[in-house]
């Protein structure tokens, strides 16, 4: 499993389909094109993918406004914009992201998600790192099943999630039990969720931060125990 992230200018979606098409290419060793299925679901030359775009400009939508949200669905952040894709042989994937920024949400859980996840958030330490967690992991998971948020995918209970610089955990979706749920720590200020099958044993993430400059970090996975980064 492949995960790339990058900043962006003023164009996320098309940066978000050069990206896919290039990491494409460099897993297949030929050039890839992306298309799109019925569904409205992209594809890549059989390999299974995903994508998602984080803008900084108030009037783009966020989750605030996320009440028709699609499966490339925009953030609204004050500092950059960025946008990551997902690749993978394995099976279906779903990659999503947000900028992490200041915002009410203690309602917006309420309103969009089960019970008891709105009280875990109103109850956390820090309530929007919560919502973040739990939003771009439905949103992952939504993609991963190929329709996004509609029938009620924001109703949809997540496992409980965690993070952390230097280690992942891969859980179980509860309605989906052929899919796990990962957050992968970025060095950008921002919250990125995977959804792919429970057989994925590793994932690969590269940060690019400009022309010539790039990170990548390799995690393998032995679910359901902790992924250990290197």
């Amino acid at each position: 499993m492949h995960v790339w992230v990058t900043p962006t200018g003023d164009e996320p979606r098309s940066a978000a389909h050069r990206l896919l098409e290039q990491l494409g290419s460099s897993l297949l060793g030929t050039p890839a094109a992306l298309r799109h299925a019925t569904t409205g679901r992209p594809t890549l030359n059989g390999l299974s993918v995903s994508l998602s775009h984080a803008r900084t400009s108030g009037d783009e939508q966020s989750a605030a406004g996320a009440g028709a949200v699609g499966t490339e669905r925009r953030a609204a952040s004050g500092v950059h914009g960025l946008v990551a894709v997902a690749a993978s042989v394995a099976g279906p994937v779903g990659v999503d992201l947000e900028v992490r920024r200041a915002f009410a949400v203690t309602g917006m859980a309420r309103r969009w998600f089960d019970p008891a996840e709105a009280a875990l958030v109103e109850a956390a330490d820090d309530p929007v790192e919560t919502f973040l967690l739990l939003w771009t992991a439905k949103e992952a998971v939504g993609k991963a099943l190929g329709r996004g948020l509609r029938s009620n995918g924001l109703g949809r209970r997540m496992p409980a999630l965690t993070t952390g610089k230097g280690t992942l955990h891969a859980h179980a979706v509860p309605s989906e039990d052929q899919l796990v749920v990962v957050h992968v720590p970025l060095r950008c200020d921002a919250v990125l969720a995977l959804a792919c099958p429970r057989g994925v044993r590793e994932i690969v993430l590269t940060e690019h931060h400009g022309a010539a400059l790039r990170s990548t970090v390799r995690s393998r996975t032995s679910f359901p125990v902790v992924v250990l980064g290197n």
